[in-house]
């Protein structure tokens, strides 16, 4: 569906849980680092888990996004 949108318009699209074929991703503050009580929604990924503080964890959400290694497979849903 990402795909279908992003070829039918020129402006930026931001997804939040809606696949890697964005332009850009937004994940909660409170879900990147790993914070929300219960179990994290599929789209997730702590990025604080690997980091040593939470600037460190934002800067590694933004490589991810900018390198195209998140969302990775494990945090898409298949249509």
């Amino acid at each position: 569906v990402t795909e279908a949108i992003m070829e039918a318009t020129s402006i930026p699209v931001i997804g939040i849980g809606a696949g890697p074929s964005t332009t850009g991703q937004v994940l909660v503050m409170h879900d990147l680092l790993g914070i929300t009580p219960g179990n994290p929604a599929r789209f997730v990924k702590n990025f604080m888990q690997d980091a040593h503080s939470i600037q460190q964890a934002f800067e590694a959400f933004d490589r991810a996004v900018k390198e195209g290694v998140f969302p990775a497979p494990e945090h898409c849903f298949e249509q």
